[in-house]
């Protein structure tokens, strides 16, 4: 049966004071609740108080994400106005210290942090996560192995974690950086059968390694308790046309790749070791650098791969009614980056809390 390829977008938000341009903790807290309120189940808290995580409602398409995603960035933002704060869509804050910010006070927090202790307290970053509904599970692992070889080329288009502790870590996405020190983290490995992640997943818990299988932190992976496969390696872009633009370009990815093994054909599949060559590029260089394309054994710069690629997945768009979310991809690569974008305001201010304006105007932009 064909899967729904049915959308659901999470995205995690800074909470800011206006003043220092700092992460505030106390009020966010107070604002999340308000926020639970009026939103209900869309907004969720996170490890750190500083921040915010809201999630659409499942989304028949693109058009209908865009809505719901609009709407709640729209009433975030009026809360965060209301809260005496700013909201901020960056996946690092170009100068907070972790070490100042407070936990979420929640048993699975509080287990996380007993469990992972400073790698948790240190995990102050901010992300993008994609839903597709894919319904057999059989089918949701082989289109998850295929798909492993575009996340790097995504990562590239959402990279916007430049900075880390008031400096410029020479990375487009420290963001992916900063959370490889969780465990099962980074690309899994490819699997023959949705039964051979079942036994995988049994054994971790049977060994006291994990409680359930959400604590399986990869890039990409079979949702446990939802029939969709979760895209999780995306930095959260600045803009919300950015995020749909990404959401539009997954969701077409599973699509075209589900639409291949249909026909029992099939994506070549490459070794995680080389894959994790070319994520460590989309981290590193983000948009400006080279990613290797491994059926020419040539590295080649990351825009014409990433035009090539909205090439192969453009018969599906409009089966899928998301031509014009995708396009936008076209915009973002003449652009640049939201870590670009960051570091060209910094050259040009030299001011970290100039960056951080910045990014409030960007987490606006499209909304009204």
């Amino acid at each position: 049966m064909r899967p729904t390829f049915t959308l659901g977008i999470e995205e995690e938000y800074q909470t800011v004071d206006p003043e220092s341009r700092d992460l505030r903790s106390h009020i966010a807290t107070e604002m999340l609740e308000q926020g639970k309120l009026r939103l209900e189940e869309r907004v969720k808290a996170e490890l750190h108080q500083s921040v915010i995580e809201v999630g659409t409602r499942i989304c028949n398409n693109i058009e209908e994400a865009r809505e719901d995603l609009y709407d709640l960035r729209r009433n975030m933002i009026g809360l965060a106005d209301e809260n005496g704060l700013m909201l901020v869509a960056g996946a690092t804050h170009p100068f907070a210290d972790w070490r100042s910010q407070e936990i979420y006070p929640d048993p699975r927090y509080d287990q996380v942090v007993a469990d992972l202790q400073l790698v948790a307290r240190a995990n102050l970053i901010f992300g993008l996560h994609v839903h597709v509904g894919i319904e057999d599970r059989e089918a949701a692992i082989r289109v998850m192995n295929s798909l492993r070889y575009f996340l790097p080329h995504i990562l590239a288009l959402s990279t916007n974690s430049p900075f880390w502790l008031g400096m410029d870590t020479g990375y487009k996405s420290y963001r992916a950086k900063v959370f490889e020190n969780f465990p099962r983290t980074n690309l899994p490995d490819s699997f023959a059968s949705y039964s051979e992640f079942e036994n995988y997943v049994d054994l971790l818990i049977k060994t006291n390694c994990i409680d359930n299988a959400k604590k399986l932190w990869w890039d990409v992976r079979p949702h446990p308790f939802f029939d969709t496969i979760e895209v999780r390696i995306c930095d959260i872009p600045m803009r919300a046309e950015e995020t749909i633009a990404i959401a539009g370009l997954i969701q077409a990815t599973a699509c075209k790749l589900w639409n291949l093994h249909s026909k029992n054909l099939d994506y070549r599949q490459y070794s995680r070791a080389l894959l994790m060559e070319n994520k460590f590029r989309a981290v590193r260089y983000g948009l400006d650098g080279k990613l290797i394309d491994f059926g020419k054994q040539q590295e080649l710069p990351a825009k014409d791969l990433i035009r090539e690629y909205l090439v192969w997945v453009d018969e599906v768009l409009d089966e899928l009614g998301s031509r014009k979310a995708v396009e936008y991809i076209h915009q973002m690569l003449d652009q640049g980056s939201g870590a670009d974008r960051q570091l060209a305001v910094f050259r040009e201010t030299g001011s970290l809390p100039a960056v951080v304006d910045y990014m409030a105007r960007e987490t606006k932009v499209g909304l009204w």
